[in-house]
């Protein structure tokens, strides 16, 4: 039995061309329960073709389908004290800092990064929520502020996509610190006449919402991102009342005019680059016009600073 097993099956199995399967290869649609194709979602930008659900995605991926032909510089991590508070729940932080480091091989939840979105030389920051939730500790707020003094040098815009649970507890009131310390890096960066615009990216809450994720130049939001500062059942709880349906989605912020645009992930970096070029007081692209006769007549756009 075990020679049939170990020896003929796997023979048999060589011999008609028969291989193992990724577990991977089909992924579950939240919305609609569909299997798809895991090729198919990657090339639509992890958004899922037919329910339009944007799935969660890693800091590294975005940068690399919103930059021009996928090339960016990575801008160096600041360094900061590791565990300044000692701190242990379940496990010492500090294991815990080092085990999200091994899962996804960067060094904490923000990743700046310097490229051309058409050509524009921007800095990108990106919020990756698989690192302890997006939290914001002493080393996201570091990173955040030497974003925008890397764009204030070299006079550039600066976009950011925020992903967070909020502030970092194991941190304490280092991690709170970050906010304010963050604001007045916005502050400065509009003082030199430079564009800021957010992307809010399901989910955005806590701290990072009541500060830098809500003070941009534009805020746009991915559909159907969750974006609050407290959770639903305790603002139900809080004022003893029941919320509107889709209250804090992408949605809702919309029709009540806490956000400017909801913008489909695959169309996030045409809409950036024209948003940008009209802050910059760039020259838009000649577009043809139609003249009477049907011949096309060359026109170009100046947009307003």
């Amino acid at each position: 039995m075990n020679w049939i097993t170990n020896y003929v099956r796997p023979k048999i199995n060589s011999m008609l061309g028969r291989r193992e399967m990724p577990e991977n290869l089909w992924i579950k649609d939240p919305v609609s329960g569909e299997m798809v194709f895991h090729t198919d979602l990657e090339k639509n930008q992890w958004v899922v073709p037919s329910s339009g659900h944007h799935m969660r995605i890693r800091a590294k991926d975005r940068l690399r389908y919103f930059f021009d032909d996928g090339a960016y510089e990575l801008l160096e991590q600041p360094k900061v004290v590791t565990d300044p508070l000692k701190f242990r729940d379940e496990k010492r932080y500090i294991d815990r800092l080092k085990e999200h480091r091994a899962k996804s091989g960067v060094e904490d939840t923000i990743i700046n990064a310097l490229g051309t979105i058409e050509g524009l030389p921007i800095v990108a920051t990106v919020q990756d929520f698989s690192f302890i939730g997006g939290s914001l500790g002493m080393a996201a707020g570091e990173a955040i502020i030497k974003a925008f003094e890397t764009a204030i040098a070299q006079k550039r815009p600066l976009v950011l996509f925020a992903a967070s649970g909020g502030a970092r507890m194991q941190e304490g009131i280092l991690s709170l610190m970050q906010l304010p310390r963050t604001t007045v890096a916005v502050e400065m960066l509009k003082e030199a006449g430079l564009p800021y615009i957010v992307v809010l990216t399901n989910p955005t809450t806590g701290g990072v919402t009541a500060s830098y994720a809500m003070l941009g130049d534009i805020h746009i939001a991915e559909p159907g991102a969750l974006i609050g500062f407290a959770g639903q059942r305790v603002i139900e709880q809080t004022i003893r009342e029941k919320l509107p349906e889709g209250f804090q989605t992408a949605e809702y912020l919309k029709a009540h005019g806490m956000v400017d645009m909801v913008v489909p992930r695959t169309e996030l970096k045409a809409t950036i680059a024209r948003l940008l070029k009209m802050l910059m007081g760039e020259k838009a692209t000649e577009v043809p016009v139609a003249k009477p006769n049907g011949a096309a007549l060359p026109a170009t756009i100046e947009a307003e600073a």
